[in-house]
């Protein structure tokens, strides 16, 4: 029996409100929905993959919290969703606190990567959701990945701090993980009705050429509103634009993965 390791995708960008959060649960629910066995991530402080799939953290007996700061296993804080296949490692806002404390570690850069290791072989995909910002947890999600994907919002600004994440992303690959690549730049938030949205979406594919996407995920309402209801677009609209996007996408990443 040939057993096959994970592919781990690290969902970065140090800006916020680029869609990273929405890409992680989302990409997660249509691989998942596609019969791959699919674990989230969620290493953002701000725990909204882990509110957006409907978990009070508040009832949370451990967390990612815990896992960083080596009190307990990665398998042990694993929930199921309501999803067939989609499992969460979940986060509170005490993640933060336990940045600082990983700061004193020795191997604090490993952190994470050791952690999936005793998971990796129940999983087709890992999805990490990293923090925005290019902080200690962001690095522990490069350097336990296979691949980045890098949502980038098509308005002002777009391609602001991405060559400082890039510089990050190449010292990561050339001190702790060589195989670290870049799956592609997915073009979010995007309206074909405006020429702002057109133009930032050209400059992204000429800074990027073919790492960009063919999927772009709309501003769609439905995509907006699924979070406040505690599931991926998929589940509360599947005939919405943002669903079927991001089921392109999703298909999108098996096929640049090999899947």
């Amino acid at each position: 029996m040939v057993i096959v390791m994970a592919r781990v995708i690290c969902i970065t960008n140090q800006k916020g409100g680029v869609g990273k959060t929405t890409t992680s649960v989302n990409l997660s629910y249509f691989l998942a929905k596609d019969k791959n066995r699919v674990l989230l991530v969620d290493l953002d402080p701000q725990g909204n993959a882990t509110s957006g799939l409907g978990v009070q953290k508040t009832d949370l007996d451990a967390s990612m919290t815990e896992v960083m700061l080596g009190a307990a296993a990665l398998v042990d804080v694993v929930l199921q969703t309501s999803f067939k296949n989609f499992d969460l490692a979940p986060t509170t806002p005490q993640l933060a606190n336990a940045e600082v404390e990983m700061a004193k570690m020795k191997q604090k850069f490993v952190v994470l990567k050791k952690a999936l290791m005793s998971v990796q072989d129940n999983y087709d995909y890992i999805i990490i959701d990293s923090p925005p910002s290019l902080s200690l947890l962001t690095v522990n999600g490069m350097i336990a990945s296979d691949y980045l994907i890098l949502p980038v919002q098509t308005e002002f600004y777009a391609l602001e701090g991405v060559a400082q994440l890039l510089e990050s992303m190449a010292m990561v690959k050339k001190a702790m993980n060589p195989d670290l690549k870049l799956l592609g730049v997915l073009a979010t938030m995007y309206d074909k009705r405006t020429s702002l949205s057109v133009e930032v979406l050209a400059e992204v594919k000429k800074y990027f050429k073919d790492k960009v996407f063919r999927t772009t995920i709309p501003r769609n309402v439905r995509v907006a509103e699924a979070p406040s209801h505690g599931v991926p677009v998929g589940d509360y609209d599947k005939f919405s634009k943002g669903a079927k996007a991001y089921r392109d996408f999703a298909r999108e990443v098996e096929e640049r993965t090999g899947r």
